[in-house]
């Protein structure tokens, strides 16, 4: 797998039949090691450990409805009122992040309504805040830390 620009993490993998697993701390179980789950994992953990968000909070692989077709969210943060505030989507090294990833997470936000969308290939990580009062967004420099949120 490519070198990632996240920190590294004491990550649980498993061989089976030939095939690898990786063990997803949100979702308590192993998941087919694919270079995006690589990147969602380490994403996560740095989540969880460099900037200081709540597991209890996060969720992967969140199903939500757009247009009449099932889609799912790669990682959602939610608010203590469990309304979502934060949705990521992740991208394998390989795959440039493009216009394209960013109208993906933006459609999943005409069902989720959050003020930070992020998206990351694990090299390049992009993080905007949404100011709907106003109908425009900006770009960060940093992923913010939970209190910062």
């Amino acid at each position: 797998m490519l070198s990632l620009n996240l920190p590294s993490f004491e990550a649980k993998i498993k061989t089976q039949n030939e095939k690898k697993y990786i063990y997803d701390i949100l979702r308590k179980r192993f998941i087919a090691l694919t270079p995006e789950e690589n990147v969602r994992q380490h994403f996560v953990h740095f989540l969880l450990s460099h900037k200081n968000y709540p597991a209890a909070l996060m969720a992967n692989e969140v199903a939500i409805s757009l247009n009449g077709t099932k889609k799912r969210c790669d990682t959602v943060l939610y608010k203590r009122d469990l309304t979502p505030r934060l949705v990521i989507e992740y991208k394998a090294p390989t795959v440039e992040i493009t216009q394209a990833v960013f109208d993906q997470i933006a459609r999943y936000n005409i069902v989720l309504r959050v003020e930070y969308l992020i998206v990351s290939n694990g090299i390049n990580h992009y993080c905007c805040k949404i100011d709907y009062a106003n109908q425009k967004y900006v770009f960060l420099k940093d992923i913010p830390s939970y209190t910062e949120l």
